[in-house]
């Protein structure tokens, strides 16, 4: 993973949207060489491989998202970001926040990141003392 990789992933904030790009572009061809200028497919080609990485990203977040709920109900074991004692318990809801799933763990929100194991969560058996009548005809 690159510098420019790892501060974007730390810093949300440094990452380049659409407006960004299209002002480095913009900017880039006001700022050509008119003896030797840019053809437009290399243009178009920069705008299409920028929106293959924002839908790659969108999906990755999509992703993320269906495998916090389909984690409901599952019993995790976790790893706190303060250190500590692993955490474990049943996930009981998934909250988004800053466009992040996090799961909730004994009211607690933790990041996917944070996941050490996976369990299915045990069934609790309850029995029922129905009894059934019996009716005889004479």
């Amino acid at each position: 993973m690159s510098a420019i990789t790892t501060a974007s992933a730390m810093n949300p904030s440094q990452t380049l949207n659409q407006a960004d790009f299209l002002n480095l572009l913009v900017t880039q061809m006001t700022s050509q060489d008119p003896l030797n200028p840019e053809s437009d497919t290399d243009f178009a080609a920069q705008l299409a491989q920028f929106s293959s990485l924002q839908e790659t990203q969108t999906m990755a977040t999509e992703l993320q998202s269906i495998q916090a709920n389909g984690l409901i109900g599952q019993t995790v074991t976790l790893i706190p970001s303060t250190g500590g004692a692993q955490v474990s318990g049943v996930v009981t809801a998934v909250q988004i926040v800053s466009g992040v799933p996090e799961i909730m763990v004994n009211g607690q929100a933790y990041n996917l990141s944070q996941i050490s194991a996976v369990t299915p969560t045990p069934m609790t058996s309850t029995t029922s003392n129905a009894t059934t009548a019996t009716s005889t005809q004479n």
